[in-house]
């Protein structure tokens, strides 16, 4: 390579890695893989690519100690390492994605490719601190491999740092390694290079605190050295002479970790009690991990005397990362509390080299699971015959494949579901956007407002002021909060239009001085073919429909009223009744419904659906047929003020068969498995049966319509009585 390229101290360097590299992947690479890198590398450079970056890091020399720092932390892995070295190469389209997969294989193109998706990802300069950041990283990797990548170039980054001259980069770096990949490097079970992570974040971003932990540390490192020896003597005597195969150390708790416990104890580091914690590892078969961990335990507690508040077991249920140690702080001599781990020496491996982190778990729900991956992780790695580097290549990291992530213009992060359209991302951001939106440029290009977003896109909302919703608009929508604002939008204009049709429908009967009641309105609107009177009235508005139609429309339902109302009298509909029926009518003239009525077209009406048991009354219509209203009818006033010489007074007469369909309304927490609970209740009843059901949630709550058949009002009063008493119903009322 060009000697222009690599200052001094890197050429050395660069050397000494190399020979580390090929060291740790002699035997799984191919004897020519790191000949024919060094060979591209060297015509990059040639051909100026792969140049420093704006804050003077070398791509090739950082990636150099990134596939080293990966085989000394994690596992040496060809494939993960050649996707390291040769990611600048690819980045600067050195490198074709064909020869890639030729020349290196279909793994390392599919490693490279979620490197580079994550580099797009850091393009669109997205707020790391945002939650969606980490969700998005994750959906954006794939790869699990890629992940640990990215932690592990991170750490080598924090390494080359120190002493930085731009003090901003430093911090920015600094900060987003303890928010974002420590973490990611604890739930894979990275430990070490977490606690370096975290160690060297708080190194950059308060450099004075961290000086005086550690010169405080070092000044007591002498007399705290001979204080764990004087502790691990006696209890190395007694391990061997029980006969058992041990390893003990020795080590202070990280500086992160100690100004933690400064921070929430409000306390000096002198204050601190567990400075320093004792680590013993058994080597044991796999069946007696457990046993002889206690039987340590057993033998520490007898020497020193515990704090119960302060023992974890991670060995009778791991955690989920698949960590397992039994962790116990004791009182030693001089008064001091120390903390000792006890573990095998697998799960020793697994917690210093972070092998959890392989394993691959398919059963993920949701991103709570995040922290579940792991479970069972011990067996798995007892019965890999390839070892968790060939596990991890298989592993998908599907996280999030029902959500997608997107951009704002200014680099603000949005979590939808996936299938989420343009629309969907403008009522997400507001209301108001959502309303006048006319479509969206997704990634520079113009969309439609029915274009379904994918993660990744950065989207610009189009507006419109004379833009309106539509109804039609909830087929282009999935998420709850923009079709509720859809459905409300919607109502609310044709409320509006229905408004100005109705003083248009009155002021023309005002000049023509007549009057419509309200009940006739409804008769206009049922006979000129209308679903509801807002329709009716929203025709009138946009002229669809012309007024002196339905003005004409109402005298004529007038003049054949009057006409028969002529012909016929409300007396002629009085049954002839059984001995029975007429002790039940007590001489008055009363309709009698029960199965023996013939001669008489009646029917039940359909705004208020009377039940056997109810009091009703009876309406003769213009067509003769008699109606069974409710005494309470939400129309009954209005008949009864209007047309008093065409009722009839109605009485059941115990002898009517079949069911009645009765409309309940119930509300109440949308709780899991309440429908359920409903419907079970309504099944278990004789005589009762659901015809229909319709729920609607919003904020927790619902509001529902039963349509049930029932045999009369003690049925239903009973079955009322039941619903009310299951959990987190509200209220059940009879719907008139």
């Amino acid at each position: 390579m060009e000697h222009g390229y690599f200052n001094d101290t890197e050429r050395a360097d660069i050397i000494k890695l190399s020979r580390q590299l090929w060291g740790y992947l002699r035997s799984d690479s191919a004897p020519d893989d790191f000949r024919k890198v060094k060979t591209l590398m060297a015509q990059a450079v040639a051909d100026g690519l792969c140049q420093r970056d704006r804050y003077g890091i070398n791509p090739l020399h950082h990636n150099l100690q990134t596939a080293c720092l990966l085989c000394e932390k994690v596992s040496p892995d060809r494939n993960m390492a050649l996707a390291i070295l040769l990611y600048s190469l690819a980045k600067d389209d050195f490198i074709s994605t064909q020869d890639l997969e030729t020349q290196w294989g279909a793994d390392v193109a599919k490693l490279l490719r979620g490197l580079q998706k994550v580099a797009e990802l850091y393009s669109k300069q997205a707020a790391v601190e945002s939650e969606n950041f980490r969700k998005l990283l994750l959906a954006f990797a794939k790869d699990i491999r890629v992940i640990i990548i990215m932690i592990v170039d991170r750490l080598a980054l924090m390494r080359a740092i120190n002493h930085h001259p731009n003090d901003k980069f430093v911090h920015d770096v600094a900060y987003e390694a303890n928010y974002l990949y420590a973490p990611l490097a604890h739930r894979l079970g990275l430990y070490a290079m977490k606690s370096e992570l975290e160690d060297m974040s708080l190194k950059y971003t308060d450099r004075a605190m961290y000086t005086e932990i550690a010169h405080k540390l070092n000044q007591k490192k002498a007399e705290r050295e001979a204080y764990i020896a004087a502790f691990i003597e006696p209890i190395r005597k007694r391990l061997e002479e029980e006969g058992l195969d041990f390893e003990l150390k020795g080590r202070t708790k990280s500086i992160y970790s100690i100004w933690n416990k400064m921070r929430k104890q409000k306390n000096d580091v002198d204050d601190i009690y567990d400075l320093f914690a004792i680590r013993i590892i058994l080597n044991v078969p796999p069946e007696k991990e457990k046993a002889m961990c206690w039987y340590v335990y057993s033998i520490i507690t007898d020497m020193y005397r515990p704090n119960p508040a302060r023992m974890k077991d991670w060995i009778s249920i791991p955690k989920s990362n698949g960590y397992e140690s039994l962790h116990i702080t004791v009182y030693g001599p001089a008064e001091k509390w120390v903390e000792v781990q006890i573990r095998t020496r697998r799960m020793d491996e697994i917690a210093e080299k972070g092998l959890a982190a392989h394993w691959k778990y398919k059963g993920i729900k949701s991103e709570n699971d995040l922290d579940k991956w792991m479970n069972n992780v011990r067996d798995i790695l007892e019965t890999a015959e390839t070892g968790p580097m060939e596990l991890m290549k298989n592993f998908k990291m599907d996280v999030y494949d029902k959500e997608v992530f997107v951009f704002t213009p200014r680099g603000d992060l949005y979590k939808l579901p996936m299938g989420a359209s343009v629309l969907d991302f403008a009522f997400n951001i507001h209301t108001g956007l959502g309303c006048k939106c006319t479509g969206g440029k997704v990634n520079g290009r113009n969309q439609k407002i029915s274009y379904k977003l994918r993660t990744g896109d950065t989207v610009e909302i189009l507006t419109s002021p004379t833009q309106k919703p539509k109804a039609d608009w909830l087929n282009y929508t999935v998420t709850s909060k923009a079709r509720n604002k859809i459905r409300v939008a919607v109502k609310e204009q044709a409320a509006a239009s229905a408004e100005i049709g109705k003083e248009l429908l009155q002021r023309r009967c005002k000049n023509r001085k007549i009057e419509i009641p309200d009940g006739d309105v409804a008769r206009v609107v049922k006979k000129l073919g209308y679903r509801t009177a807002t329709d009716f009235y929203t025709a009138l508005a946009d002229e669809t429909l012309d007024v002196n139609t339905v003005i004409e429309a109402y005298l004529d339902m007038e003049r054949k009223a009057r006409e028969e109302s002529a012909k016929v009298s409300a007396g002629e509909y009085v049954l002839q009744q059984t001995a029975e029926d007429q002790e039940l009518a007590s001489g008055h003239d009363i309709l009698i419904i029960d199965n023996n009525v013939k001669g008489l077209n009646f029917k039940f009406a359909r705004c208020c659906n009377p039940i056997y048991g109810d009091q009703v009354f009876g309406f003769v219509s213009q067509e003769g047929v008699v109606k069974i209203h409710r005494i309470d009818c939400p129309n009954a006033q209005n008949i009864k003020e209007k047309y008093p010489y065409r009722i009839i007074r109605t009485q059941w007469s115990g002898k009517l068969g079949g069911q009645f369909a009765a409309t309940l309304r119930i509300v109440g927490r949308d709780d899991i498995g309440i429908v359920t609970n409903i419907t079970s209740i309504i099944n278990k009843e004789k005589d009762v049966s659901l015809r229909n059901i319709s729920i609607d949630s919003n904020d927790g709550l619902f509001q529902g319509y039963l349509i049930v058949g029932v045999n009369d009002t003690k049925s239903l009063d009973n079955l009322i009585k039941k619903l009310k008493t299951v959990k987190g119903v509200k209220d059940v009322q009879r719907s008139k």
